[in-house]
């Protein structure tokens, strides 16, 4: 019998308040949290400092780094940028931290350029169309998150800058939108994370969505990190019973419910009640499939991915992508060279067998598409990265292969240069 939890979360302005943080983080350590989390953001939970981190392990524990703000995560310029205005306290330290925030990319792959769509000439804010066949929705009250993420690349949507902000209250543009474009077959409820919201504010946005006869709509997927930080969502929380009940009506009305979770390390698969909450779901006829970025200090590790896939197939769950960690925030802190994180992948790969090869990876969601990475190649004595597009702007890309020069260094899409003396990749010379 698993007994329910009651949630507590801790910001910035408290987490002080943590027992552990008082038992095992020295005064550097905390400074270091308030001194980056003025610039990222922070939140975490009592159910993430209680069941997932091994406080005995700080602060090499993946779970510690993957929630707990760490000093590196910030250059050293924009820390001491930071920490003076913050020692200063005349007010100038949202100016600072703001400054900082718009020098760490907070717009990548150019989604507020390319991915908001237009209905009769108006912007749609709180909606994102990059794929023919799927669009995202931001439900303006799913816009937080259970705990954050270090390496979240949606940190802008937390951190009070309206204009970086995605959100939308309104479903029933979201319907117009779908029922107007006949080419989308799938929208995905995302944010902050959708699993924040009561099951009766949840309802309110998909209800319109699965009644309103959209013969092209085939596909509801829900983005969420909530089986992760807060299992209790589906199993004992007081609206937990109503929840698998919206789920059960989705399926009912022949959708099919992709529930997409993100787990980032094994550990997260371990305690009784997210395997619990898995079962539940599954119970709805509801799918889960995983996914989640390659980084270092958490999962970099060939043998970390080869498990967590593991656990996954055997909980009756599809590992779906592994991603690069994007070019955003800290992502120098956690970055892995393209090489070492196809290396990874690929020894990973070979570990597990063929029901969890669904994996796809490691991908980055750069600005024209989805690019994964499928190897180093000699051609024409020539070293390379052979690559190609996994979801493209233009769908004629995608499933194309192409070289680029071989660069032990690069992180991401743009460290890259084409093969063979080409001047531009083809997807350069024109997005749309």
């Amino acid at each position: 019998m698993i007994k329910p939890k009651k949630y507590k979360s801790y910001l910035l302005h408290n987490f002080e308040n943590i027992p552990q943080v008082r038992q095992y983080l020295s005064d550097a350590d905390q400074h270091a949290i308030r001194v980056v989390g003025s610039v990222l953001p922070f939140k975490v939970n009592n159910y993430v400092i209680d069941e997932l981190i091994d406080w005995n392990n700080i602060p090499d524990d993946p779970i510690f780094q993957l929630t707990f703000p760490q000093s590196g995560m910030l250059k050293k310029n924009h820390f001491n940028e930071i920490a003076q205005a913050r020692k200063k306290n005349n007010g100038d330290k949202e100016l600072v931290a703001n400054k900082i925030r718009y020098e760490l990319n907070p717009d990548p792959a150019k989604q507020n350029k390319y991915n908001i769509p237009l209905l009769e000439g108006m912007k749609l804010t709180g909606i994102q169309h990059k794929y023919d066949q799927t669009v995202l929705f931001f439900p303006s009250h799913g816009q937080t998150c259970h705990a954050y993420c270090t390496f979240c690349f949606r940190w802008p949507q937390f951190v009070g800058i309206d204009e970086l902000k995605f959100a939308s209250k309104e479903t029933e543009l979201l319907v117009k939108y779908v029922k107007e474009n006949p080419k989308i077959t799938d929208v995905l409820f995302t944010g902050g994370d959708p699993m924040v919201m009561s099951t009766s504010r949840i309802e309110s946005y998909i209800r319109p969505l699965i009644n309103s006869n959209l013969q092209n709509l085939q596909t509801i997927r829900i983005g969420t990190k909530a089986l992760s930080y807060w299992p209790y969502r589906f199993v004992t929380d007081k609206d937990a019973d109503n929840l698998l009940h919206l789920f059960e009506k989705v399926v009912k009305k022949g959708y099919h419910l992709a529930f997409m979770a993100h787990f980032n390390h094994p550990r997260e698969l371990d305690t009784p009640i997210v395997q619990k909450a898995i079962k539940r779901i599954q119970s709805t006829g509801a799918k889960i499939r995983t996914q989640s970025p390659i980084m270092k200090h958490i999962n970099d590790k060939p043998e970390v991915w080869s498990e967590m896939w593991s656990k996954q197939v055997k909980l009756g769950i599809i590992p779906y992508y592994m991603f690069i960690a994007r070019d955003t925030g800290a992502q120098e802190y956690f970055a892995v060279t393209l090489e070492n994180a196809w290396r990874t992948y690929r020894k990973a790969y070979q570990s597990v067998s063929g029901v969890a090869r669904t994996v796809r990876g490691p991908s980055m969601s750069a600005s024209p598409g989805k690019v994964q990475i499928l190897g180093i190649n000699e051609i024409h004595g020539e070293k390379v990265f052979t690559l190609r597009f996994l979801q493209g702007r233009n769908k004629n890309w995608v499933g194309k292969p192409f070289f680029a020069e071989y660069n032990p260094k690069a992180n991401w899409l743009n460290d890259l240069k084409p093969a063979f003396g080409e001047e531009k990749f083809f997807f350069e010379k024109g997005h749309h």
